[in-house]
C-alpha cells in the first residue's frame, strides 16, 4: 500500500453516512500527520452517536456541518467524496474540474494489489454480488464481497494480498469519475433510474460505463448484449469479453432463486467460477444452497391463505415488471408507487395489462402516474374489459396497504409490494419500506386472531 501519495496534503471527508466514517478512520490511521477535515449537511445532533463519538475522540479532526458544509472545499487538495452527495452542485463541481474529488472506491482500486471482481448494473447486482461470493468462498479462497451492498471498502485494504479476492458491488455514484476498472468487470443492464441525482440519462450510462472503459487485454467483461446501452459499452472495453445472455449454461438443479433473470444472475456466478477454475460440483452446490437477500422476492410469509412477497428494492419499473413475470398468474394484489424521480411507467402498465393482477395498492406520488398510465394505455388498445377488472386503492400508510392487502386478496393468490419507485418520501430507504410491510403483516394479523401465518 503507498500512501505516500497522500503525504502532506490537506484532506476532506464529504459525507459522514456509512462509506464516508470508513473513509475518515482509514485516513486518521493511515496519515495521522495530516490535516483532516470532515464535512456533511447534518447538524451534529442529528448524527449518528457512533459517529459523533469519532468526532469527539479526534479533536483534530476539524468539522464543517449544517447548510454551508461546502463552504471550506477550497482550502483542502482531496476531497474524498461519499456517493450520496450531489455531484451538481456549484462548489463540488468546481472541485471536480480542480482534480480534487476521489471517491473510497478510486481510492481502494488504486491500493487494492488483489483480483477485484466488480459488479453493477440497475438491477440484481447485490444478488450477482452475494452468488459470486458465495461460489468462490465455496471453493475455499480467501473472499471478501465489499462496496454498494453496505460493508465499505478501505477498511479492508490492510487485508489484500494477491491471494485475496474482493467482489466488490458497485453503484453508479460509486462508478462516476473512475479511473480504473476492475479486473473482472459485470454488467448486468442499465435502465433509466437516479435521474434526479444526473443530469440525464446519458451521464448516468457513462458512469456506469466506467466499469469497462479502463480494462486491459489481460482483464474479461462479463455483459448483456441484449441491451443496447450495454452493448455500446462492451465496444470500447479492452478487455475479453463473455455476453452472458448468449453463454450455454444448462441449468436442472432446484434453487431457492425466483424468476428466469435470477437465474441469469445465477450463470454469471457460474462464469466467474469457471474462470477461476472453480468446479461445477462446487458452483452447483453454491447455488442450490444460496439464499434470496431481503427485500429482493423474498417470501414474506403466508398469511390466512395469501402469500406475500416483498420485493422493496424494485425501484424502476423493470424490476417489478420482472417480479410480476417471475412470479406468474398467481399475483392478484399489487403494492406499489413511491417517491417520484421522473421514471416511466409504460412498461409497467403494459405488464399489469397483461397480468391477473385485480386489486392495486398504491402509495403517492408515483402511484396516481402508474394509474393514470393504465388509462393512457387502455384508450389504444382493446383492453378495457381488463382494465374495468382492477381496482384501484391509493393509500398513504403501509398500514393502510397491508389492511387493503389482506381483506381484497383472494385466497390462494399472491400479494406482491413491488413499487418501481423510490421510498423517500414516506420511508427512509428500500429496507425501511420492506421492513415495514412485514412488520405491519404480523401486527395486522395479530391483531384480527383469525388469520394465521405459515411463513
Amino acid at each position: 500500500m503507498d500512501i505516500s501519495i497522500y503525504k502532506g496534503k490537506k484532506i476532506m471527508i464529504l459525507g459522514l453516512g456509512r462509506e464516508g466514517i470508513d473513509s475518515l478512520l482509514f485516513f486518521l490511521k493511515k496519515c495521522p500527520k495530516n490535516e483532516i477535515a470532515a464535512a456533511d449537511k447534518s447538524q451534529i445532533s442529528c448524527l449518528d452517536p457512533a459517529v459523533k463519538e469519532i468526532l469527539l475522540k479526534n479533536s483534530q479532526v476539524r468539522i464543517f456541518l449544517g447548510s454551508d458544509y461546502l463552504s471550506a472545499l477550497d482550502g483542502y487538495d482531496i476531497i474524498v467524496k461519499s456517493p450520496g452527495i450531489p455531484i451538481h452542485i456549484r462548489e463540488v463541481e468546481q472541485a471536480y474540474k480542480q482534480n480534487k474529488i476521489v471517491s473510497q472506491a478510486s481510492i481502494f482500486f488504486d491500493q487494492c494489489p488483489s483480483p477485484i471482481i466488480g459488479i453493477t448494473g440497475t438491477k440484481g447486482k447485490s444478488t450477482t454480488s452475494s452468488i459470486i461470493y458465495e461460489i468462490l468462498r465455496s471453493s475455499g479462497r480467501k473472499v471478501f464481497l465489499l462496496g454498494n451492498i453496505g460493508t465499505p471498502m478501505l477498511s479492508y485494504l490492510d487485508a489484500a494480498d494477491k491471494e485475496s479476492v474482493f467482489v466488490c458491488e458497485l453503484s453508479a455514484h460509486q462508478l462516476y469519475n473512475l479511473k480504473k476498472s476492475p479486473h473482472i468487470s459485470i454488467l448486468l443492464n442499465i435502465y433509466p433510474e437516479h435521474l434526479d441525482y444526473y443530469s440525464d440519462y446519458n451521464e448516468y450510462i457513462r458512469a456506469k460505463a466506467n466499469i469497462a472503459v479502463h480494462q486491459s487485454k489481460n482483464d474479461y467483461f462479463i455483459f448483456n448484449s441484449a441491451i443496447s446501452e450495454v452493448a455500446n459499452i462492451s465496444l470500447v472495453s479492452m478487455a475479453k469479453k463473455i455476453a452472458f445472455n448468449e453463454y450455454k449454461w444448462n441449468w436442472n438443479g432446484k434453487t431457492n432463486l425466483i424468476g428466469g433473470f435470477n437465474l441469469e444472475n445465477a450463470k454469471i456466478g457460474a462464469i466467474v467460477g469457471r474462470l477461476f477454475g472453480i468446479s461445477d460440483k462446487i458452483i452447483n452446490k453454491a447455488i442450490v444452497e444460496f439464499k434470496p437477500l431481503d427485500n429482493r422476492l423474498e417470501f414474506a410469509g403466508s398469511f390466512n391463505g395469501i402469500d406475500f412477497y416483498n420485493d422493496s428494492l424494485s425501484t424502476i419499473q423493470e424490476s417489478a415488471v420482472a417480479a410480476i413475470g417471475g412470479l406468474g398468474d398467481r399475483v392478484y394484489t399489487l403494492i406499489c408507487g413511491g417517491f417520484d424521480r421522473g421514471q416511466p411507467f409504460d412498461k409497467l402498465a403494459a405488464a399489469i395489462l397483461d397480468s391477473n393482477i385485480g386489486a392495486l395498492i398504491l402509495f403517492p406520488t408515483t402511484g396516481i402516474k402508474i394509474w393514470e398510465e393504465l388509462q393512457k394505455q387502455v384508450k389504444f388498445t382493446e383492453k378495457n374489459e381488463r382494465f374495468s377488472a382492477i381496482a384501484p386503492f391509493f393509500v398513504q400508510t403501509m398500514d393502510e396497504a397491508v389492511n387493503l392487502a389482506l381483506s381484497k386478496t383472494k385466497q390462494g393468490k399472491i400479494c406482491l409490494l413491488s413499487a418501481a419507485s423510490a421510498s423517500f418520501n414516506i420511508f427512509r430507504d428500500y429496507a425501511d419500506r420492506g421492513n415495514c410491510f412485514k412488520k405491519c403483516l404480523v401486527m395486522q394479523t395479530a391483531k384480527s386472531g383469525k388469520l394465521k401465518n405459515n411463513g
